[in-house]
């Protein structure tokens, strides 16, 4: 590999260029600075907590449970597409049954057949990308314009009193978070030793449940397993005695039951870490490719970047900012937006093609399994109770 650029290396034995790319084509080398900065942020997280973390393993140890490759302009899952718009680009996600169920009002027809790419490939094209953007989200379909969304730290607003500077080792963490950017964030405190409680409603419980067994074990490996009915007082217990949470749903469903960041009551140094799409819409639906193309995280073509990478970036980039707050004393509200996540590394500078050969991804190393839904609820109402001085 004599005069390869380091990065481009990299990038070509992480499995992401093997991911990045048309499905007949050469892999995508352009992005490959992505990987040099997210293993600054792991280096990062690794002085702040003391937890190694591979970042090539976190951006595409998924791929590899599923045996994914790249599909160009169609995400590695399948579920997300770029498609021309009259104006530019956009992505539409249909990974949840109710979002094909939502088509007919969406292209205002009455029927929508077996296979809707056709139909909405016609649809999109003739319409601005702002306006397929903005009939998506009154469906609550995850819709984004191409580069739509600027680069942004996360957000951080004072809601409380400091402590002392801490670090994870027998902290509460209430984590309210599906899928995959707020579990990798929890899964990285849990092992930094903090405890940590996965909140699931029995009615509906985390989706990825009911995908990839070992990528659930990977991410919620170590956990407490709590099912709880969101209007169940128990969990406002578990919010006000927990020293950090973690939301990845959408704000408004926590305000509607008086579970909000402003509605909990107050603890000297907790820390609130909410997750969403996008700065500004944090009730606007969104899921890792839709995002990263918002951000303007996408390969030459256009085509898709790793798989679902926004969501990884994310998760590494909130696990670092709760380090960050609890060393600062805590007391905060931090947001942290995947879209905005993705476009600071769509603003690093591109790589130019390269032809080295590209090794597929590697699955991260077997995990013990996670908890059963709610196996640990007694276990989490005993620690709830000790923290808040109550009875057992």
């Amino acid at each position: 590999m004599v005069g390869v650029d380091a990065a481009a290396a990299d990038w070509a034995g992480s499995g992401l260029a093997y991911l990045t790319g048309p499905p007949d084509g050469p892999p995508d080398f352009s992005r490959a600075a992505v990987l040099t900065r997210a293993r600054g942020v792991t280096a990062e997280i690794a002085e702040l907590t003391g937890v190694d973390v591979d970042a090539a393993t976190t951006l595409a140890g998924r791929a590899a449970l599923r045996g994914l490759t790249r599909q160009g302009s169609v995400s590695a899952g399948g579920a997300t597409r770029l498609l021309p718009t009259a104006d530019g680009w956009g992505a539409i996600a249909l990974p949840r049954a109710e979002d094909t169920a939502a088509l007919p009002a969406l292209l205002e027809c009455d029927t929508i057949p077996a296979d809707p790419w056709p139909v909405l490939t016609r649809w999109a094209a003739a319409r601005s990308a702002h306006d397929v953007v903005s009939r998506a989200q009154l469906l609550d379909i995850a819709a984004a314009a191409l580069g739509e969304a600027a680069p942004a730290a996360p957000v951080v607003r004072r809601i409380g009193d400091t402590t002392e500077p801490r670090d994870l080792d027998g902290l509460l963490v209430a984590d309210l978070s599906s899928l995959w950017a707020g579990p990798l964030c929890t899964q990285l405190l849990a092992r930094a030793g903090a405890v940590v409680v996965k909140v699931e409603s029995p009615a509906r419980p985390d989706g990825t449940r009911r995908g990839e067994p070992a990528f659930f074990d990977w991410m919620n490996f170590g956990k407490l397993s709590y099912a709880v009915d969101f209007d169940d007082g128990a969990l406002r217990d578990l919010l006000t005695a927990a020293d950090v949470v973690v939301e990845g749903s959408r704000p408004a469903a926590l305000r509607r039951r008086r579970l909000s960041v402003d509605d909990v009551a107050a603890r000297a140094g907790r820390v609130w870490l909410r997750i969403g799409g996008y700065a500004g819409q944090p009730d606007r639906a969104a899921f890792g490719d839709d995002a990263a193309v918002a951000g303007g995280l996408v390969g030459e073509g256009p085509v898709f970047c790793g798989d679902a990478i926004a969501d990884p970036l994310a998760g590494l980039e909130a696990a670092r900012a709760v380090a960050q707050s609890l060393r600062r004393g805590g007391g905060e509200l931090v947001e942290v937006s995947m879209a905005q996540v993705a476009a600071g590394y769509a603003a690093l500078p591109q790589s130019p093609p390269c032809d080295i050969p590209v090794a597929a991804p590697q699955p991260p190393p077997p995990s013990p399994s996670a908890p059963p839904l709610g196996a640990d609820n007694a276990a989490v109402k005993h620690i709830v109770a000790e923290k808040l001085g109550a009875p057992c």
